[in-house]
């Protein structure tokens, strides 16, 4: 009777779920206010960071901005207090060590309060074929991509966990999804910050911690200085991501405690394929679409994101 019960009440939610998800495709979800929320970035003295910092200040939440580049940060910090509402706050952070974060999260306790909104999106790029790597691109790879998500976890959950109120955002990437030639350190990276992400998801709903989201976000490449250079076949159906875009499909996710925010469609439509189809098709698909080619030219971060700010201020209204 118990099997029969438990088997009844899984297809009573799974229908359930089915029909509020068909719903949610007509009809936007409710986005929730984050006025006077505390949201911490990671990695924001440029691009996406920068750009997510300047979309959260518009909407009056409370913002602290952590970066490893003194002048970057000092940049971000003086676009944000052009705003009128701007309530924000810079502090210099390498994300590649554990006591820097354990410090700059005391500091921000300190002077700013409980941070509610976590984004974890400091990233680094080698962009080189596994034996060109060095053993110290490596351990920075995962220091930066992969360990600061813990350490930062590790400093503002616990409060998150004592009110049962805040959000979790982990910036992995397709890359985090589906291997990638000449990504071998960034891809495992990646794919430990989702899995990381994903587990302490469902470890804080076992718990009953229904009051923390989280938000998973996976882009394939966009247009900033770290992945310069990078080509797609095929732009109609993998695009390289604009920045401007990217950062207003994260706030919506975000506003709309979205899970999962995996773009473009071709991504989540290749993720899948990959588990179904035999690899050799896998391979041929990948091989159509130049996607074992898209490092070719990698050229990395050498130019600045300053379009990307003006191209932000212009269309601040469009972030919702």
């Amino acid at each position: 009777m118990t099997v029969v019960k438990e088997t009844a009440l899984f297809l009573g939610k799974f229908l359930y779920y089915f029909m509020e998800s068909l719903i949610f495709h007509i009809i936007p979800r409710p986005k929730k206010r984050v006025v006077g929320e505390i949201v911490l970035i990671t990695g924001a003295g440029s691009g996406l960071g920068r750009l997510l910092a300047l979309k959260f200040i518009h909407l009056r939440a409370i913002v602290v901005i952590l970066d490893i580049n003194q002048k970057s940060l000092d940049e971000t910090y003086k676009l944000a207090q052009e705003q009128s509402s701007a309530r924000v706050h810079a502090y210099t952070c390498d994300c590649s060590k554990k006591q820097d974060i354990y410090k700059v999260a005391e500091q921000v306790k300190k002077e700013v309060g409980d941070v509610t909104i976590l984004i974890n999106n400091a990233g680094i790029v080698t962009g080189k074929p596994f034996l060109e790597t060095s053993d110290d691109e490596v351990e920075k790879s995962f220091l930066v991509n992969a360990l600061s998500h813990i350490w930062t976890y590790k400093a503002f959950l616990p409060a998150m966990m004592a009110n049962n109120h805040g959000h979790l955002v982990c910036i992995s990437s397709a890359a985090g999804l589906i291997g990638m030639n000449g990504l071998g350190d960034y891809c495992a990276s990646k794919f430990a910050a989702f899995g990381f992400a994903e587990s302490i998801y469902f470890e804080l709903r076992k718990l009953k911690k229904h009051g923390i989201k989280t938000t998973i976000v996976c882009p394939f490449f966009f247009k900033t200085g770290m992945f310069s250079g990078c080509s797609t076949k095929f732009p109609l159906i993998l695009p390289l991501l604009e920045t401007e875009y990217i950062a207003n499909k994260i706030i919506n996710a975000i506003l709309e405690e979205q899970v999962y925010l995996i773009t473009p469609k071709m991504v989540s439509i290749a993720t899948w394929l990959k588990h179904t189809i035999s690899s050799e098709m896998s391979l041929a698909l990948g091989d159509f679409l130049g996607i074992f080619n898209s490092m070719d030219t990698f050229r990395g971060r050498v130019a600045t994101d300053k379009a990307l700010i003006h191209q932000s201020s212009e269309n601040q209204n469009e972030t919702t």
